[in-house]
């Protein structure tokens, strides 16, 4: 059932954040947002600030500047009503050893007012296959998709997930996805961190790329790859050939680098996939590493003390 929503703002918007740990700048200047019925991918390196920011969301950390708001709220200042309506997935993130993963699922539900049906959640993540397991003796990919159950039980309105299918096999990868993307279509905002591009093309509606705590792209998948592209001197012309056959695909291409040669172009084929989003990701980071040892003063230190993923 879809969720009424509160209004239609976003329901993460965050402007101008700036954070430092002693000399080291983690956010300087992070404007982001994040719509609701919406996936959002933050995407960067280890140490860019993708944690940082979301645990200022969550109101683990206050920034030093900016502002942030989480469904209308500061988390900050927000009670517990305020943080039942955020679920937070996070890698390893201090499940309780002790206890079998049903029963730390159980648990989790039981502090919700209406959570999701337990049983179907952990068989549509596989953690029936092993829920008697002591969390402690879980393998690595099992204890992201108990993580990832206990985010999402108490139904979220905005929920925040690192490295969601991290360490896990493509089957089970599949079922997480469509979650991801099932819990979209309910209304909740889903932000994820991934270094996966084959994830953010497959689910991301928007995609924010993160470095030196600052963003440096915003826009759908094929708006950053289309938009970096055009910044670097390239036209960029999008068309789309329905009703051919897999067979011309070689010969329509060859058409059309012959096409761009007769106006002195060279054409680069793209799929808008994984693969041109991860190289876009690389250039941007090379370009950003660039400007950050141009010259005296303008060097930003890498908030690697974070544990940034």
């Amino acid at each position: 059932m879809v969720r009424a929503m509160d209004d239609h703002s976003p329901a993460l918007v965050a402007d101008e954040l700036s954070l430092s740990y002693g000399p080291v700048r983690a956010l300087d200047g992070l404007s982001l947002s994040a719509e609701r019925g919406a996936v959002t991918a933050l995407l960067g390196p280890n140490g860019a600030g993708k944690t940082t920011a979301i645990s200022c969301a969550t109101g683990l950390l206050r920034p030093d500047g900016g502002t942030v708001r989480v469904l209308g709220s500061d988390p900050w200042r927000s009670g517990p009503e305020h943080r039942a309506r955020v679920g937070v997935m996070i890698q390893d993130g201090g499940l309780t050893s002790g206890a079998s993963a049903m029963q730390l699922l159980r648990y989790g539900a039981s502090l919700h007012a209406s959570p999701l049906a337990v049983d179907e959640v952990a068989e549509h993540l596989g953690i029936d296959s092993f829920a008697r397991t002591l969390v402690r003796r879980l393998s690595g990919g099992q204890r992201q998709r108990l993580a990832l159950a206990l985010a999402i039980i108490g139904r979220p309105d905005l929920v925040f997930l690192d490295e969601p299918t991290a360490g896990m096999d493509p089957s089970i990868r599949r079922r997480v996805r469509e979650l991801i993307r099932g819990l979209a279509h309910t209304g909740t905002a889903v932000v994820l961190t991934t270094h996966l591009m084959d994830d953010v093309v497959g689910l991301a509606d928007a995609v924010r790329v993160i470095s030196r705590g600052r963003v440096l792209a915003s826009g759908s998948v094929q708006d950053v790859i289309s938009d970096h592209r055009s910044a670097s001197g390239a036209v960029v012309v999008q068309a789309t050939a329905a009703g051919v056959d897999p067979g011309v695909v070689p010969a329509l291409e060859a058409d059309l680098r012959a096409a761009a040669a007769r106006h002195g172009a060279q054409l680069e084929i793209t799929s808008g996939g994984a693969a041109d989003l991860e190289t876009v990701l690389l250039d941007l980071m090379d370009e950003d590493r660039g400007e950050a040892t141009a010259g005296p003063g303008t060097s930003v230190p890498t908030a690697a003390t974070e544990g940034d993923s």
